[in-house]
């Protein structure tokens, strides 16, 4: 029997490295990978697949109790969200999650985690949630790569802010910090390019890659001429179809996708120019790569000339006149480079910001959102080489680390202190030194950087010399003495050496004026837009319309803040937004550097808790109060616990809540009081236990009040009963009376003729008795109708337009109850309302959705119009499991998939998003069409129940026809087409006619269609159809701005290559031949 280790490292009884090692290896040896040090998670990357992430464990860590379930990730998802909810804190407050550690760790899978939890605790039935589930997979591809450390390395930082109302999500954005740019055009041994290339190099058709250009992955310069082994490819073309369906799912257009892919592979083709010098020393490019200009210029959508141009030279105005400065080899080299690292950044810019687009809140602006942000940055790196892009990631998790000291360390023992609590002072490692090294003006790092980089002169060996000037007395700054320009920082997490090669260049980042105006002037649109783009003081792009001339350079004007300095207002401003929020810690313990699996590396994962500081955390978390409210606001959400109205919001007030509560171990400072991170679950199941006999009040109380009201109205309807049945009694009297008068005087005439024995004279008409005028009815809620025939139908409870009441039960036959009085106010309203939805959805459908529905002239067998839920429901009853129909939707522009279930008929709702593909709601997959998407799911299971779809339900029917809109169809008049849909229902009708006629009616589709359709015969809409049906113009696919020009390139690339192997396999021949002379 496996020994149980704690769970909660702050109830150690012993605290040292040794016990705190042996607990953690423990717990990894038995796959439990999360530890509580308090209410900080600690994870260790298990390098393997584990079984504690289905939906049942995500269903248990659903408002839950800490104690009562192991540590989990999903913990910490669930406490963010109650607590921004209020449910655990003093009231609803912003939350964020921190994770931190370093690359390789886990960092992103844990972020991935907590978004999917988190939506499924918010869960709305929206699509908006797997849109934003989305995001993750579609960065991960433009972001991510693989290094020696991490084989998804994120080369960026992230973070994702979820915007709520109340507990439903209404937006995210994403804040995106220092792409690795330069990682698109050099990797290190051992190193990938961006997934990206490699995702759509493995997944692309053999078509789409004529189409854009693209060529065998090895011969390709920024890929290194490597690609992957058949199993990788495999696994890369699944990544590429993720990636192309998240894009459908979050909004993007076809014709952008085919413009970003264009710009990807012009990216690919740009890399493989090379130069040559010529006999008066201009450069040119060589024989070998005119075929990748030129392929290059297309995919780019710009002239050849003018590419070249600005790759071989820089032009500049002096005193209105201008000057063409031609290029060295390297020179020209490090333009391509440039125009390569700029794309590809503006690319991943505008994705971001593509993404925040669509996923903005759609609410009004004076509506106040929570947020929980989540930050998944990347982790401390320290390689055999470390670049400028090190320098940058390390500076952020040295601000990571602070935030973390600040809240965990400094500001609870500075509170301690202010409010009289005795306490023993916790020392920790403070960091504060090193980031002043790095930030403070005018004499930090990067105000160094920058002050060097504004001269076009000065080289990285002149900056690293100013470093070793002015930082050589400093602590944690230690001078390098080498002939290549190499400094030392002495990190939190350890000593990195920098090589300082290319800092200027990349802290610059500039890009000429001549390749910026050449690309806007580009015919590929996304691209113009991507350079037309400013950039704001965090290095966001802000795409905005591009100009096709450039009177003044806003670009340069814009862009004179360096990389650096927009880096660090980056940071200050998450640190800010970080400040404001309530915080919740994750740190990341990465096992081995291997990578593999059940393997812990003891001296690693010692030297990992000792630079996060996890010691001395521990002993805080224990001994500390990580809660520490105001009285105020104490009192304000906790009073109900003394169950005393007007409580005061005071100190004395408090004491008796708490000491009602009977909770132990908490203090009370001057100002606020001071708990354990244990006290707020304590608190909080006091008050669930109150929320819940609360409920079981208004639960009594109000089935009391509605018992009394059914009382009441049960005696009305009998009460109107009884007066119905005494006045039917009344009539029946006294319509005996009125005939046993007539028969009686019947009798008196006859015996009058047989006395006078002579024929009788026509009697003299006696007038009947006037029939008496009806009662008014009594001015009640529930009318009595007289003499009805029969009862109205009761309406389901599901029906919108009626609902059910108390007494339906009641009704029979021989009982009558007019309830027109009590619906009369909300028909009218509703009627109109429902009206105005169906004509809106019928137009949506006609302007939209007829010509993608239609298929060899007429509708699919499933497609079933516009008819009720209760009719679809009537239609599949007698179905087999596995049938279904699609129709659409009566108040809303969208379809509705109606399947039969093993126990009942199952509505799926299906939305049509912004870019035309169809999505059901709580899936993860957009379709084309609905045809792909009854397609994919007769393959692949519907959520949550899996279900395939098997039969189509015919459009046959034994009885009336099944369509509600199209039952007028037969009788509706044809002069009535031109009149206005919008006056009268009828119009509908007629509306609805011309709108489920298949264009192009053919006499091999006729069997297929509904019995109504047969019968229509609009031909003037025929006409109109068919013309719709032979104009393609809305079903093209889009293309390359100049596809010709690439497929031309592509060509001569190809015969290239091929005269190069012949000439490589006829010298090879001549060798051969060469040395058996020899021999």
């Amino acid at each position: 029997m496996e020994e149980k280790l704690p769970e909660d490292l702050a109830n150690l009884s012993e605290l040292d490295e040794k016990s705190l090692l042996e607990v953690l290896t423990g717990r990894f040896a038995q796959d439990l990978i999360y530890t509580y040090i308090g209410d900080i998670l600690v994870a260790i990357n298990p390098f393997k697949h584990l079984s504690i992430y289905e939906k049942e464990v995500s269903e248990r860590y659903k408002c839950h109790e800490k104690k009562s379930l192991p540590p989990h990730i999903f913990a910490v998802a669930d406490r963010a969200y109650q607590s921004m909810l209020g449910r655990l804190t003093t009231g609803p407050r912003n939350q964020c999650i921190v994770i931190s550690g370093e690359s390789g760790a886990g960092k992103t899978e844990s972020t991935k985690l907590l978004l999917r939890h988190i939506m499924e605790l918010c869960k709305a039935n929206s699509q908006l949630e797997q849109q934003i589930l989305q995001v993750n997979p579609l960065l991960e591809a433009f972001g991510n790569a693989q290094t020696v450390m991490n084989d998804n390395s994120s080369r960026f930082g992230k973070y994702i802010q979820l915007r709520f109302q109340n507990s439903s999500v209404k937006g995210a954005k994403i804040n995106e910090y220092l792409l690795e740019k330069s990682r698109v055009v050099h990797q290190d041994e051992g190193e990938q390019n961006f997934h990206i290339f490699y995702f759509m190099l493995a997944g692309i058709s053999a078509e789409d890659k004529e189409i854009y250009g693209l060529l065998d992955p090895t011969c390709y310069r920024y890929l290194n001429g490597r690609f992957g082994k058949e199993c990788v490819i495999q696994a890369w073309r699944a990544k590429y179809a993720e990636v192309c369906n998240a894009m459908d799912m979050v909004g993007f257009e076809e014709q952008e996708k085919v413009d970003m892919m264009t710009i990807l592979a012009g990216i690919l083709s740009l890399g493989n120019i090379t130069f040559e010098t010529t006999d008066t020393d201009a450069l040119k490019v060589s024989e070998g790569s005119r075929g990748w200009l030129k392929a290059t210029a297309g995919q780019f959508g710009v002239q050849e000339e003018d590419l070249l141009k600005s790759l071989t030279c820089t032009t500049s105005v002096t005193r209105g006149e201008a000057i063409q400065r031609l290029h060295n080899q390297q020179q020209a080299e490090d333009a391509r480079d440039s125009i390569t690292k700029v794309a590809y950044g503006r690319v991943f810019g505008w994705i971001v910001s593509k993404i925040n687009e669509q996923l903005a809140p759609k609410v009004d602006c004076d509506v106040e959102l929570n947020e929980i942000g989540i930050l998944d940055i990347f982790g401390f790196e320290n390689f055999a080489v470390n670049r400028f892009e090190q320098l940058c990631i390390n500076l952020a998790n040295e601000q990571l680390q602070y935030f973390f000291n600040h809240h965990i360390f400094l500001m609870e023992q500075k509170e301690y202190k202010e409010e009289g609590i005795t306490w023993e002072t916790i020392t920790y490692k403070d960091n504060k030194p090193i980031l002043d090294l790095f930030l403070t003006k005018p004499i930090g790092i990067l105000s160094l950087l920058d002050e060097q980089s504004a001269f076009p002169q000065a080289t990285d060996r002149d900056f690293v010399d100013k470093l070793n000037s002015k930082f050589k007395a400093s602590p944690n700054f230690e001078v390098v003495r080498n002939h290549t320009p190499l400094f030392t920082i002495v990190h939190y997490a350890g000593k990195v050496q920098y090589n300082a090669s290319g800092f200027l260049e990349k802290n610059r980042d500039t890009i000429p004026a001549n390749i910026r105006e050449l690309f806007i002037n580009s015919v590929t649109p996304l691209l113009s837009v991507l350079f037309a783009a400013t950039i704001s003081r965090t290095g966001t792009l802000m795409p905005r319309k591009a100009k096709l001339q450039v009177a003044d350079d806003n670009f340069n004007s814009t862009r004179k803040q360096s990389v650096g300095a927009q880096f660090k207002h980056s940071l200050a401003v998450l640190m800010e937004k970080m400040f404001a929020a309530g915080p919740h810690f994750v740190r990341c313990i990465k096992p081995n550097r291997s990578k593999q699996p059940d393997q812990l590396d003891s001296k690693l994962v010692m030297d990992q808790l000792r630079y996060n500081g996890l010691m001395e955390t521990i002993r805080i978390r224990r001994d500390g109060f990580s809660w520490r409210p105001a009285f105020r606001e104490f009192a304000e959400r906790y009073s109900i616990l003394l169950l005393k109205p007007d409580l005061p919001l005071d100190k004395s007030s408090c004491v008796s809540i708490l000491n009602g509560a009977e909770l132990s171990g908490w203090k009370c400072g001057s100002s606020r009081l001071f708990f354990k991170y244990w006290h707020q679950e304590e608190l909080a199941r006091l008050l669930e236990r109150l929320g819940r006999a609360a409920l079981v009040i208004q639960k009594n109380y109000r089935a009391r009040i509605c018992r009394r009201r059914y009382l009441s109205l049960l005696a009305e309807i009998r009460r109107q009963r009884q007066a119905q049945r005494e006045r039917e009694e009344r009539e029946e009297e006294e319509e005996r009376r009125r005939r046993q008068q007539l028969e009686d005087e019947r009798k008196r005439r006859l015996e009058l003729e047989q006395e006078n024995l002579r024929p009788a004279s026509p009697p003299v008409p006696v007038p009947l008795p006037r029939k008496k005028k009806p009662e008014p009815r009594p001015r009640s809620v529930l009318s009595v109708v007289p003499k009805a025939s029969h009862l109205a139908p009761v309406p389901r409870p599901r029906s919108k337009l009626f609902e059910a009441t108390p007494f339906d039960n009641e009704l029979n036959e021989n009982v009558h109850l007019d309830v027109s009085l009590m619906l009369q106010p909300i028909d009218e309203e509703r009627i109109k309302e429902k009206h105005l939805k169906k004509t809106n959805t019928i137009r949506w459908f006609r302007e939209t959705q007829v010509r993608k529905l239609t298929r060899d002239g007429g509708f699919p067998c499933w497609f079933h119009g516009m008819i009720s839920r209760r009719q679809a429901e009537d239609l599949l009853i007698d179905r087999p499991l596995g049938c279904f129909l699609l129709r659409v939707g009566q108040s809303r522009e969208g379809y509705t998939l109606t399947y039969r279930g093993a126990d009942r008929c199952r509505h799926y709702m299906v939305e049509m998003q912004s870019n035309g593909k169809y999505v059901i709601l709580g899936e993860d997959r957009a379709h084309s069409s609905l045809t792909d998407l009854v397609q994919y799911h007769s393959q692949v299971g519907i959520k949550p129940f899996m279900e395939l779809l098997t039969l189509p339900c015919g459009q046959m029917c034994d009885q009336e026809p099944d369509y509600e809109e199209l039952k007028a169809f037969a009788s509706s008049s044809a002069a009535a087409d031109d009149q206005d849909m919008d006056t009268a229902s009828h119009k509908v009708h007629l509306q609805m006619q011309r709108l489920f006629l298949p264009p192009a009616g053919s006499s091999a589709s006729e069997s297929h269609k509904p019995p109504v359709l047969k019968r229509i015969s609009d031909r003037r809409r025929r006409v109109e159809a068919a013309q719709t049906e032979r104009d393609p113009s809305g079903e093209s696919r889009p293309f390359p701005r100049l596809y010709p020009s690439i497929r031309l390139a592509m060509r001569e690339i190809q015969q290239i290559q091929q005269s190069q192997d012949q000439i490589q396999v006829s010298s090879g021949k001549a060798l051969s031949s060469w040395k058996r002379t020899d021999a």
